[in-house]
């Protein structure tokens, strides 16, 4: 049975190129970028290229690219480094109630240090209020963090106009564009972010590999200390492997990137008219147009959402309930929420992730599946109440 992957905004398979890099390098270009002789220089020649190319991606320059561990290590470095870098002009800090773990989690940790951390609420469909952030704001208010597009419900934000106010206000800005970038075209000037943090493993590239931007200028404390390698906010010997991966990953979505985002946002469409014209009592979450394309994210009354995903698994299509990293908690997503569904309405959730080499057929295949699956699952739930 040919199984068919739907959950792109968890992973994404790597791109045959990326791995094909990343062999070259583990096999014939294996020193220590911080070492002076020739295959120490050959290394560093990998890991600059790489760093020019992410650069490329987001419209930034190369030293504005620090590699980490990926999207959490980013997020964590951003948050809590901007955050401590600038305490002593405020500890107020402000982020938004449908953030990644790793932001509010990371906020969280600045709470236990003294911060305060002001939670925007979101509407309907997880965006936040622009006149309520512009309220929030305080003359100690040092940083704000809002996502570039929810992992959940595929929302996206109004980064530009958020930045823009930051800027008025002197405030470091952080977005967390892991969703994003590489799905669509992003560009960390135009969106007027300080930091921005990305990973590779959510385009086509290696896990364990991501990269923060730090804009020129900006003053961000390390959270780990030793030889000073990422001009020390990341310091330790490079995963040269998986940096070379993302970079080729990147360098591969800036050149399919017109072609990607079409494509996905036709596939996309066509999904989520069709669940909603097929499925009784069926409700898409998340804003119905500004939301990242092939991102499809549904709520059905008086189902289980866990029995969806076992089943549809078991004929071969790979979908989750919500995020990968939250779906052993067996609780409601802290997202869905807070867009005001009832705990039962939020269990029931679908989320249906496409990617590049998805196709019509695919949709087909799952259309001949989902409907049928839902009645019963509802079948089964009317009867043990």
């Amino acid at each position: 049975m040919k199984r068919i992957y739907m959950d792109h905004s968890a992973t994404t398979p790597v791109d045959p190129e990326v791995a094909d890099a990343m062999m070259e390098v583990i096999t014939n270009g294996w020193g220590n970028p911080s070492s002076l002789h020739s295959q120490g220089r050959e290394a560093k020649e990998h890991l600059e290229t790489a760093r020019k190319q992410v650069a490329a991606l987001i419209g930034a320059e190369a030293q504005e690219i620090v590699f980490t561990s990926g999207g959490t290590e980013a997020d964590n470095l951003a948050i809590i480094g901007a955050a401590l870098a600038r305490q002593k002009q405020g500890r107020h800090v402000i982020t938004s109630a449908v953030e990644h773990h790793a932001v509010l989690n990371a906020f969280q940790f600045l709470g236990q240090l003294g911060f305060e951390v002001a939670v925007l609420p979101v509407d309907f469909y997880g965006a936040i209020n622009i006149d309520q952030l512009k309220k929030t704001i305080r003359e100690d208010t040092v940083l704000i963090s809002i996502m570039h597009a929810n992992n959940e419900i595929g929302t996206m934000q109004p980064i530009a106009e958020i930045g823009e106010i930051a800027g008025q206000n002197n405030i470091c800005f952080h977005s967390d564009a892991v969703q994003s970038v590489g799905r669509i075209p992003v560009n960390v000037k135009e969106l007027g972010v300080d930091l921005l943090s990305l990973s590779a493993h959510k385009l086509y590239g290696p896990k364990g590999s991501g990269a923060l931007y730090i804009r020129s200028g900006i003053n961000v404390a390390p959270l780990a200390y030793g030889g000073g390698q990422e001009r020390n906010w990341r310091p330790g010997t490079e995963n040269l492997p998986g940096i070379v991966g993302l970079g080729k990953a990147a360098e591969i979505a800036r050149y399919e990137m017109e072609k990607r985002a079409s494509h996905l946002g036709r596939l996309g469409q066509n999904l989520i008219q069709r669940v909603l014209d097929e499925i009784p009592q069926s409700y898409l979450t998340g804003h119905p147009q500004h939301r990242i394309p092939g991102h499809a994210s549904f709520v059905f009354p008086g189902v289980e959402g866990d029995y969806l995903i076992y089943f549809l698994d078991s004929q071969g299509i790979s979908a989750s309930s919500a995020a990968a990293c939250s779906s052993n908690s067996f609780q409601a997503s802290h997202v869905l929420r807070a867009l005001g569904l009832k705990n039962e309405i939020a269990l029931s959730a679908l989320r249906l992730s496409l990617g590049k080499d998805n196709c019509e057929a695919d949709i087909d295949k799952l259309m001949s599946i989902l409907p049928e699956v839902v009645e019963r699952s509802r079948l089964i739930w009317s009867m043990s109440q």
